[in-house]
């Protein structure tokens, strides 16, 4: 059985400009995420990050090249139903999501769009509404929710139609730290106990420290693909598309430089403080 989930094979797209430029948003691009991984993507703005998103759901069809998910092709329009109940999508807006006036509606639109018998579909948007832990507030109406429990509403509706791989592109672009840590939390939980895959788009460096793997993307292609360790460590070559790396590798990369002997891998506060206890101690 195929352990790959999302399969690109040399993947294009170029969206169609008033300009004519016909610049490829995505190009050459081949990946494969496995099934269970949890995988962050980063980017500038316009670097493809938001298209390679939006080609694992059928939202974009690739002009050049294939997407499967779970073997299926998402050129072929009879499977785009299939594609939609595999990948579930939650976008950066948690305004532009929400389609009903209580959320345990909400929640509820994608069974019911599916067929499920009533009776499924309750106990389908109650333990979906208790993974996210937003079970209590099923009778709210989401307006008058935080963003981040906006965000864990349409997680929710995701997990009611039981996918397989949530696909996030930048969900905590528009909340506060309190809403980025409950959303990121979240997801994360479903990702090491439910094994759903993860493919997350963000250009937090801190949320991208947690993925199994870390893509980066530049002018269309990915440049980098690693463990956040493994990336990470490469700081100049982020820097020079205009990325951050974490505060703890950024310091450490700066101490390098005036010479003091630290590890070119470090990802968190904790290993900085570690290493810098260690070169004190000589």
């Amino acid at each position: 059985m195929d352990e790959n989930i999302i399969s690109f094979k040399d993947v294009s797209f170029t969206y169609e400009s008033e300009e004519k430029t016909h610049i490829p948003a995505v190009k050459d691009i081949t990946l494969n995420i496995r099934k269970g991984e949890f995988v962050a993507v980063l980017g500038h703005n316009g670097s493809g990050k938001s298209t390679l998103a939006k080609l694992t759901n059928a939202i974009l069809i690739p002009e050049k090249g294939t997407v499967l998910i779970n073997g299926l092709d998402t050129s072929d329009e009879n499977l785009v139903y299939d594609i939609r109940r595999t990948v579930g999508m939650v976008f950066q807006n948690p305004d532009n999501q929400i389609v009903a006036t209580i959320v345990e509606d909400d929640v509820a639109f994608g069974p019911e769009n599916l067929g499920v018998p009533p009776a499924e579909i309750r106990r389908k948007v109650d333990e979906a509404l208790k993974e996210v832990e937003m079970y209590e507030y099923r009778l709210r109406e989401p307006h008058k929710l935080s963003g981040g429990q906006k965000q864990r509403v349409a997680i929710a509706g995701i997990l009611a139609m039981e996918t397989a791989c949530m696909v996030l592109d930048e969900p905590t672009a528009m909340l506060d730290p309190r809403g980025r840590v409950e959303v990121m939390k979240t997801v994360m939980r479903l990702n090491k106990e439910k094994g759903i895959t993860v493919l997350y788009i963000t250009h937090f460096m801190d949320e991208a420290v947690e993925a199994d793997r870390v893509l980066v993307m530049d002018n269309g292609d990915i440049i980098l693909d690693g463990s956040p360790r493994q990336v990470f460590s490469q700081v100049e070559l982020i820097k020079s598309v205009g990325l951050d790396v974490p505060q703890a590798s950024e310091l450490c990369y700066l101490l390098r430089k005036d010479g003091i002997d630290l590890p070119i891998d470090v990802l968190n506060v904790e290993e900085c403080i570690e290493a810098l206890m260690k070169v004190a101690k000589g």
